[in-house]
């Protein structure tokens, strides 16, 4: 399952995947991972989160996220939540047709991984594909 929560930048995105992170720990069943570009985060986070910055790595595309998080993946087969803050920073190069692709990668990961991702995105719902408007939260 993918979700996407999308608006303009300080609406509080990063908060509430925090606060859904560090809830998910007690209930998801299994482990969470939540990633982004800077530490800001970490100090919020609930220590059994495994935090992982890529501000040192940045992804040239969609295909790098999605190996990163097959790597991911391969070392931890637990994982039942997988938090992308600031979708299209982790991204240098995404384009609407990339993004469709992303999005249909990553719910085709978290179903046979059974494993959900929840995505911060900092664009309006209005400004993403209509492909993939079925997975933005309202």
């Amino acid at each position: 399952m993918v979700k996407i929560y999308a608006s303009e930048k300080g609406e509080g995105k990063t908060k509430l995947l925090i606060d859904m992170a560090n809830k998910a720990v007690g209930e998801c069943g299994g482990d969470v991972v939540y990633i982004d570009d800077d530490k800001r985060p970490i100090f919020d986070l609930k220590h059994e989160i495994r935090f992982v910055e890529v501000k040192e790595f940045p992804f040239e595309n969609y295909r790098e996220l999605i190996q990163f998080i097959y790597g991911i993946f391969s070392q931890n087969n637990d994982i039942k939540q997988i938090y992308l803050d600031g979708i299209f920073k982790l991204i240098r190069n995404v384009g609407d047709e990339d993004f469709i692709k992303l999005i249909s990668k990553l719910k085709a990961i978290g179903e046979s991984n059974e494993a959900e991702f929840i995505i911060a995105a900092n664009k309006l719902p209005s400004d993403l594909p209509k492909e993939i408007s079925e997975f933005v939260v309202k």
